[in-house]
């Protein structure tokens, strides 16, 4: 009998962890964690962390009932809504994997994208790429939504120059150590592209589709969004001018002679 897949002794080493930040999604979670089960068959030994982002809607109940059904699966959860930066902040440290492949817990992006992800951070030459950026293409969100959106990244492009058409896109992949290094802050995961290039790390950008939200609503409002990115991006581009960029050789000491001591 192979207990591989219960004992964490005999268990293979993680190579990916997928972490799925999410608040209020019970009627979506438990279809998503089997998607992302399906798509990450033949990816080698993998992970999913779900973040419970202190839930009120019967979520958690959920969340533990299924765990017996994969063993891949970890739950934690935080004992009150720190946001989405703060969920996905938990996952990583929490992580086995050296690498770390993101999405929404609403559905809408969809797992089968995750493979091309983790390609792009595995292909001969990938050493300098951080991060992998997807991005969306034929959007299912509203009209009043999609626009806002274009009028953020538009802005924070201008602005940070961070090369990226689309950093709202949930789904992501980058190195676990890397994420570790850069500064934390509340909702700093809109801007994973210029945080990481600050750090002198690549980025690259895969195109992913989208999907409509399965069920429930979004937790944030366009007003919401904007009167909070408006702060953040201005943190953000002092944040990138603070940074000095010096790179440090280490000097060989010059071997001398050696005498040897008369006692």
């Amino acid at each position: 009998m192979d207990h591989s897949a219960t004992d964490p002794g005999l268990a293979p080493q993680v190579l990916t962890t997928i972490v799925v930040p999410c608040r209020n999604e019970a009627l979506n979670i438990l279809p998503l964690i089997a998607e992302i089960a399906a798509a990450m068959a033949g990816q080698g030994a993998f992970e999913i962390i779900v973040v419970d982002d202190g839930s009120d809607d019967g979520m958690a109940a959920r969340l533990e009932a299924a765990r017996g059904d994969w063993p891949m699966l970890r739950v934690l959860r935080h004992d009150r809504s720190g946001g989405q930066s703060a969920a996905i902040h938990s996952g990583v440290l929490a992580a086995r994997g050296a690498l770390i492949c993101m999405l929404d817990g609403d559905g809408q992006n969809p797992p089968a994208e995750l493979p091309r992800l983790i390609a792009a951070l595995r292909a001969p030459g990938a050493a300098p790429i951080g991060l992998v950026a997807g991005q969306r293409v034929g959007r299912k969100d509203t009209l009043a939504r999609r626009l806002a959106s274009r009028f953020a990244n538009g802005l924070r492009s201008r602005v940070l120059k961070d090369g990226t058409r689309d950093t709202g896109c949930g789904l992501k992949a980058f190195r676990r150590d890397a994420y570790l290094a850069l500064p934390y802050f509340d909702h700093m995961h809109r801007y994973l592209p210029a945080l990481f290039a600050r750090d002198g790390w690549q980025i690259a950008h895969v195109d992913v589709t989208h999907r409509p939200r399965g069920a429930g609503r979004s937790h944030y409002s366009n007003l919401q969004r904007g009167l909070v990115g408006v702060v953040d991006l201005m943190a953000v581009a002092w944040l990138l001018h603070r940074r000095k960029k010096v790179r440090a050789t280490e000097i060989s000491p010059i071997a001398g002679p050696v005498t040897e001591r008369q006692p």
